[in-house]
C-alpha cells in the first residue's frame, strides 16, 4: 500500500462538477480562507471507504500523502491518521501525533474540515490516553487559527468519553477571540459539553461567560436549548 496507490484510487473517483462546489464552500477562491487549494470533488464517504481500503499504510506513505497540493488528498492522510491512531500502541500513537503537528504548524491542515477531521482521534485521544491535556491547551494558546481551532476541537475525545475537563480549560484561552471560526469551533464544543456530559455543566459556563462571549459562539452553545433559555442568555451580552 502506497502513497502513489491511494492518489490513483481518489483521482480515479473526482468529479469536477463538485470540486467547483467544494471550492466554493471551503472558501478556495481570492481572498477566501483556503485560496489557491485545488479540489478533484470527491465526498467524505469515498474517502472513508478508500481509507479502509488502505488500513495499516505505513506512516511514511501517510505524510507523503499531507504533502499533497490537493485537498481531498490531505483529507484521506488525515482521516487515515485518526484511524490508525485509534488502533495503535502508545509509542506508535505518539510518533502519529508528532507527525499531525508537523503538518499542523506547516500549514498542511489547514481548512476546518481537515482539522475537524483528526484533532480529535490524534491530539485528543493522545491527551485521554495519557491523562494530561496540556497539549490541548497549549495548541489552544496558539494564535495561528488552524492551530488554535486543532486544541479547541481537540477536546471532542474528552467529551465523548463524558469529560469536559479539556473544554473547559481551553475556554479561557479562546473565549475572547472574535474569529468566525474559532467561535464556531468553541461554541460547538460547549453544545456537546451540555449533550454529552452535563446540561448544568454548559447552564453555569453561560450563566459566568455568555456576557464575554461572541455572538457566533453563544448561538452555537445554545443551540439546542428551548427558546425562552435562548433568549436569556442572549440577552447577557
Amino acid at each position: 500500500m502506497t502513497a502513489s496507490a491511494a492518489v490513483d484510487a481518489v483521482t480515479r473517483i473526482a468529479d469536477p462538477q463538485r470540486a467547483q462546489q467544494m471550492s466554493k464552500y471551503l472558501q478556495a477562491g481570492p481572498g477566501g480562507y483556503a485560496e489557491g487549494d485545488e479540489f478533484l470533488g470527491v465526498s467524505v464517504p469515498d474517502l472513508r471507504a478508500i481509507a479502509r481500503r488502505f488500513r495499516g499504510i505505513a506512516r511514511g506513505e501517510v505524510a507523503e500523502l499531507l504533502t499533497s497540493t490537493t485537498h481531498e488528498i490531505r483529507h484521506l492522510a488525515l482521516i487515515m491518521m485518526g484511524d490508525a491512531c485509534a488502533r495503535a500502541d502508545a509509542a506508535e500513537h505518539r510518533a502519529w501525533v508528532a507527525d499531525y503537528l508537523e503538518a499542523l504548524h506547516a500549514g498542511r491542515i489547514d481548512n476546518w474540515d481537515l482539522v475537524d477531521v483528526a484533532a480529535g482521534p490524534v491530539l485528543g485521544h493522545w491527551c485521554l490516553r495519557i491523562g494530561d491535556i496540556s497539549l490541548l491547551t497549549d495548541t489552544a494558546a496558539a494564535q495561528p487559527l488552524w492551530v488554535r481551532r486543532a486544541g479547541i476541537v481537540g477536546g471532542q475525545a474528552f467529551l465523548r468519553h463524558g469529560d469536559a475537563v479539556a473544554t473547559l480549560a481551553v475556554a479561557p484561552l479562546v473565549v475572547g477571540d472574535r474569529r468566525d471560526l474559532i467561535q464556531k469551533a468553541f461554541g460547538w464544543m460547549l453544545r456537546e459539553m451540555g449533550k454529552r456530559v452535563d446540561p448544568h455543566l454548559l447552564s453555569e459556563y453561560l450563566d459566568t461567560h455568555a456576557a464575554q462571549m461572541g455572538r457566533t459562539a453563544l448561538g452555537y452553545a445554545i443551540e439546542h436549548l428551548d427558546r425562552p433559555t435562548r433568549v436569556h442568555y442572549r440577552g447577557l451580552r
